[in-house]
């Protein structure tokens, strides 16, 4: 109890004032504003939720900031400070680890990068031929007939047991109502693992 009172009183007394003003409640209602912090128009609806947006961040801001050890969250040290802390007890993304180094410099010869849409580049692969697919947030800002014609590929060539780890920013997943229920049928949606996930999440930035 003692440190969530004192998470609140952080929140009320440094982060919240910064959303009282007229400015950043002007800022944070126009789309265009948002897209330079990497929020498309598309993404925007889906984030707010009918809600205002500076309610939406300052939700999320909070949750960055004192949802979670900051002794251990990375991802508060990069977009606070704008770089990860320094020392052998710095919080690191595993990738950046030393101890992680020579496992990549080994195994980076297994990496193609091909850029093009994913759609098209599974459409040059047999039925059957991936069993993992890790789509971001991508979805977001796609068109209904964009996520059918993904969803189409990945259903085709997804192996038995294959999995797809995406991200979103509203809560509850995009797809139902505009991907068709025959695709949705080929696949679970594992809701109570998404949001206990979610709730784990320490970059804190998504909702589902």
């Amino acid at each position: 109890m003692r440190r969530t009172a004192m998470r609140s009183e952080l929140s009320s007394r440094e982060i919240a004032p910064i959303f009282s003003g007229w400015l950043v409640r002007s800022l944070t209602a126009s789309r265009a504003s948002l897209f330079g912090l990497g929020i498309p128009p598309a993404q925007y609806a889906a984030l707010s939720g009918g809600r205002p947006m500076q309610h939406v961040l300052l939700e999320r801001l909070e949750r960055l900031a004192c949802g979670f050890d900051i002794r251990s969250n990375y991802f508060a040290w990069q977009a606070f400070g704008r770089r990860y802390g320094r020392g052998p007890e710095a919080p690191l993304p595993p990738y950046l680890s030393a101890a992680a180094f020579p496992v990549i410099s080994e195994m980076a010869d297994r990496i193609d990068a091909i850029q093009r849409p994913l759609t098209d580049a599974l459409g040059e692969h047999p039925a059957s031929s991936f069993d993992r697919y890790v789509l971001l947030d991508a979805q977001d800002w796609m068109s209904d007939a964009e996520l059918n014609r993904l969803w189409t590929e990945i259903t085709r060539t997804a192996a038995p047991g294959a999995r797809v780890l995406f991200r979103t920013a509203a809560a509850p997943s995009l797809l139902p109502g505009r991907v068709t229920p025959d695709l949705l049928a080929r696949w679970r949606y594992e809701d109570g693992l998404s949001r206990d996930l979610t709730r784990r999440d320490r970059s804190a930035m998504y909702g589902g």
